[in-house]
């Protein structure tokens, strides 16, 4: 072959299992025929199946590590074979393709790098380009008013596959994500984490999407960036007027006067008592109170009488 097999992986000599399985797959790829037209290509990708073969078995990379390229392709004798060395002589099989399928586990190992049947072009694979990325991972992100009227943070925990340093094999691998909630958010709000799904060697890893889903409050009603306020009330009460009080969102308490005449399709509106404009949080929406009017289930005919005297007047 010519050159030392740990040159030929741009390696050193302390070089892991990892390492090797590493550089021979950034290699390999760059020197594939498929992807690489330049002169002197095919006789690399040849040196690299062979500088693999010998590297990542450990009986052969032992006697190579000890006795050179002559005792690998010489053999030694037997007596000297300690530590699982090779002791007969070693001839690579000059088929790098089989090296390069075998390593990848494919008869076609190009076949996820391909999105057209165009071949690769301009000396090498760019995988990011070539990669299908994975449909995105979408889960609910549940909030209350609250949560949303102020912001906050909220954290997530994920697993998810991690490819490891030897760029074939994965580990599943925790992660905590961080949700900066910002005031105003609407239902539906989707929050993207990019490429925080599995990781895989063919694959784009997926994006992680949180949809922010709207907890019910007991007080209020949200739409769009108005609060509403349902309140039940007596006639005498609609006919004559009241006050209501009620706590915001913010711990105040505010008084609210209703001195108009209540009808069905009554709303009190109190302007800048709503959600936070998710754009603006200094401006805010409207506080809109609607009634439920009570009627009386019977009355006193004085009752009657009295009503219809007051409502001629």
């Amino acid at each position: 072959m010519g050159g030392d097999y740990y040159e030929i992986l741009e390696l050193n000599r302390n070089a892991t299992d990892a390492d090797i399985k590493k550089a021979y797959r950034r290699l390999a790829l760059k020197f594939h025929p498929a992807s690489n037209r330049e002169p002197g290509s095919n006789e690399r990708f040849r040196q690299l199946g062979e500088a693999y073969d010998v590297l990542s078995d450990l009986r052969k990379k032992a006697t190579y590590d000890k006795f050179g390229d002559s005792g690998l392709k010489g053999g030694i004798p037997l007596e000297l074979a300690i530590g699982g060395a090779w002791s007969s002589k070693y001839a690579y099989h000059d088929n790098p393709e089989k090296t390069f399928k075998d390593f990848f586990g494919s008869s076609n190992p190009f076949s996820d790098f391909y999105i057209t049947d165009l071949p690769l072009q301009f000396g090498g694979l760019n995988p990011e380009e070539n990669k299908i990325k994975d449909d995105p991972i979408e889960r609910d992100l549940y909030l209350s008013l609250d949560d949303i009227y102020h912001g906050c943070i909220k954290k997530s925990k994920i697993s998810r596959k991690v490819m490891n340093d030897d760029g074939c094999t994965s580990s599943i691998r925790d992660k905590i994500l961080t949700v900066t909630v910002k005031p105003g958010w609407k239902d539906g709000t989707r929050i993207t984490f990019p490429k925080e799904g599995d990781q895989g060697p063919n694959n784009i890893a997926a994006d992680m999407v949180f949809i922010v889903r709207e907890k019910p409050h007991p007080l209020f009603e949200r739409q769009d960036n108005d609060l509403i306020y349902h309140k039940e009330i007596s006639l005498e009460m609609a006919l004559t007027g009241f006050a209501v009080d009620v706590e915001t969102l913010d711990g105040r308490i505010i008084k609210i006067p209703v001195n108009e005449i209540v009808h069905p399709s009554y709303k009190k509106v109190v302007p800048g008592e709503g959600m936070p404009l998710p754009h603006n949080p200094s401006q805010k929406g409207d506080l809109i109170f609607t009634f439920d009017i009570l009627f009386p289930e019977k009355l006193s005919a004085e009752s009657k009488s009295l009503i219809k005297q007051a409502l001629r007047d």
